[in-house]
């Protein structure tokens, strides 16, 4: 299991040690490797577990061109899709999924996901349309989580870095009266 934090603001700069703090508290989900990338508008970080590509070369975030990614999670079916890739063309220079993904979505855009199996959590930056681009499994195996600010958006695969520190108690209240919340976007 890895981990993935990052924030993407288009008011104020990303906030780079808020990100690495994130990455702190997630610490326990990728012992193998520690990256971050940062530009005008976004901090992506992400804790590796290196399971399919052992190499370095499987460190994330990982760049193609305008693309950074972030993932967590296996797309079982990524050797034929990175055989039908190479032949459209596509170049790859690791054996992992995760550069799949990559090309996968230059190849198809957000459509991408209709042809992965698997279980996953991932987001794309593209720094030249000033996007990102999340996605997790038809299940939701792998955890993803977001909060919403303004012109913030923060996520992580734990909710735990995401808290500001301040209670709902009018929501805990409800729900230990109600045994559920329906507090549309509050939590």
């Amino acid at each position: 299991m890895c981990g993935l934090a990052g924030m993407v603001d288009f008011d104020r700069p990303p906030e780079r040690q808020v990100v690495e703090r994130w990455l702190d508290d997630l610490a326990h989900r990728g012992p193998d490797g520690r990256g971050v990338f940062v530009d005008d508008a976004a901090c992506l970080g992400h804790l590796r577990l290196a399971i399919i590509d052992l190499s370095d070369a499987g460190l994330q975030p990982m760049a193609d061109g305008e693309l950074q990614l972030l993932h967590n999670g296996e797309i079982y079916n990524y050797v034929e899709l990175r055989e039908e890739l190479a032949a459209k063309g596509h170049r790859f220079r690791t054996a992992t999924d995760s550069e799949v993904i990559l090309a996968a979505y230059r190849e198809w855009g957000e459509r991408c996901v209709e042809r992965f199996n698997g279980m996953w959590a991932f987001c794309i930056w593209d720094a030249r349309r000033q996007t990102l681009f999340c996605s997790r499994d038809r299940l939701g195996v792998k955890p993803f989580y977001y909060r919403v600010d303004g012109a913030r958006l923060s996520f992580a695969s734990e909710p735990w870095p995401l808290r500001r520190g301040e209670t709902n108690l009018r929501a805990v209240h409800d729900y230990l009266e109600q045994g559920y919340l329906d507090e549309g976007d509050e939590t």
